[in-house]
């Protein structure tokens, strides 16, 4: 447990900047929803916020090197930063053997599944008309540029690891409809509505 609690550490050190442009870019935005005769409720802004945050620490982990994350996830731990000559951007590997990775630590694959669920859950419950094949699509596009990122940050482009973080974004697809179904009230405030004029 301790390992993902520094990954969480991690996580979090880019969940912060990205809440901080999540409330930069919000004024603007619902102007925006304003002037099309809707409004986003408080719930729906505090989900949007997390899915921001969540974004964010998910960038840290797969658009840095790994050095970088290993640094952050110690900083918990107290050790210390390590950036001695090891630079951010140097090349990648590519490996595109399909489940050639699947003899790894059970940890390392279930982890590349739920690190994407949120994707797919917070999509299909914050935006009208997310169905499965779109669940699909934007789990395979997101997973695809965060793994061709990795070829310049000296990590690997992993057959494995879009296969598993596109499941990863469909499972959390099967989700929304649990959500739904077991707090349908939160649910139905997590969607823009149209502004009734008083």
């Amino acid at each position: 447990m301790g390992r993902t609690l520094r990954y969480l550490f991690a996580m979090l050190c880019g969940a912060l900047p990205a809440l901080l442009l999540f409330f930069s870019l919000r004024p603007p935005r619902l102007r925006r929803l304003k002037q099309n005769g809707l409004c986003s409720p408080f719930h729906r802004e505090a989900a949007l916020a997390l899915f921001w945050m969540y974004c964010g620490g998910a960038a840290v982990l797969g658009l840095t090197p790994r050095w970088v994350v290993r640094s952050l996830a110690g900083l918990p731990l107290g050790m210390p930063w390590n950036a001695d000559s090891l630079p951010f951007f140097s090349p990648g590997n590519v490996n595109l053997v399909p489940f050639d990775t699947f003899s790894q630590s059970i940890y390392i694959l279930v982890a590349n599944v739920i690190l994407f669920m949120p994707f797919g859950l917070y999509s299909a419950l914050l935006w009208r008309g997310f169905g499965w094949k779109r669940a699909l699509l934007a789990g395979g596009c997101i997973t695809l540029f965060i793994e061709f990122c990795q070829l310049f940050i000296g990590r690997t482009f992993d057959i494995d690891d879009l296969m598993l973080n596109t499941l990863g974004v469909f499972c959390g697809f099967l989700l929304a409809p649990v959500v739904r179904r077991l707090c349908p009230r939160l649910a139905a405030k997590l969607l823009v509505f149209p502004i009734t004029s008083s």
